[in-house]
């Protein structure tokens, strides 16, 4: 039997936000192949409309369940939350995978000075990378609240850019302080969750650079052997969920386990 994250319970049920392509796509896949957990969520936009997702669906016709809940649209949040306790009354763990840093339909890039901020591209990143997951714990918690052997997991997919501490470069300015702002919401997050939820850790990872469309502009410079596919990068961050205990509950975590300064 296949088994990746030993404190999640058998029969254990998940959701993957942000599923349709990408690290989501790739925990997806390999969620479904842990002989354990009963049944994945994976939501999107428009998760139908993925041609990947709809394989994995036929393949595992009952166990993959795909709902659309767009991360900016606390209404779309509620509706999947509602849809979700319509199948079960228990999660145990949940991943927030989306994130916004580019817009190649638009043209916006990450700013690389104050003269290139705009408004509605820094609400967009607060939006997306730092709102969402915030209403997605609004609406979700409850489903964490229940008696379990072992753990289960809150994790929300941040970036090491996002640490102050470890802001040395400048620039990035809607990215870094977006980051930084899930990073603070996932801290309180835990604290909360420790009184209602206390088997539930809650963490944040930083996947590393990984070849998707969020870093394809990006990679030139990143060493060979630091740029992961999609199918490493969702193993490794299964590696370090794996190793949380409790005392890791707010904390923030990369690739290979280590702790990031805030």
């Amino acid at each position: 039997m296949t088994r990746f994250i030993r404190a999640l319970p058998e029969g254990a049920h998940i959701l993957i936000q942000g599923a349709s392509r990408g690290i989501g796509l790739a925990l997806t896949e390999a969620f479904l192949s842990d002989d354990g957990i009963a049944t994945v969520f994976a939501t999107s936009r428009h998760p139908h409309q993925s041609a990947e997702l709809a394989r994995l669906e036929r393949e595992h016709l009952g166990r993959l369940h795909l709902l659309s809940m767009d991360i900016t649209d606390e209404e779309a949040i509620a509706r999947a939350a509602r849809e979700v306790k319509e199948l079960t009354s228990k999660l145990h763990l949940l991943f927030n995978v989306t994130g916004f840093l580019h817009d190649s339909s638009t043209g916006h890039q990450p700013e690389k000075s104050l003269r290139d901020l705009d408004p509605e591209q820094l609400q967009r990143s607060f939006a997306v990378n730092a709102i969402g997951p915030a209403l997605v714990a609004k609406h979700f918690h409850p489903l964490f609240r229940h008696e379990v052997e072992g753990h289960c997991y809150f994790l929300n997919m941040s970036a090491r850019v996002g640490s102050i501490g470890d802001n040395h470069l400048g620039g990035w300015y809607g990215y870094r302080a977006s980051k930084a702002a899930l990073n603070q919401l996932t801290r309180t997050l835990a604290i909360e969750m420790g009184r209602k939820a206390p088997s539930t850790i809650c963490a944040l990872l930083h996947p590393g650079t990984v070849d998707t469309d969020l870093s394809k502009p990006f990679q030139r410079n990143v060493p060979e052997d630091k740029l992961f596919d999609r199918a490493l990068a969702a193993r490794q961050l299964i590696e370090v969920i794996d190793g949380l205990s409790s005392t890791d509950s707010g904390a923030f975590f990369d690739w290979a386990g280590e702790r990031i300064e805030w």
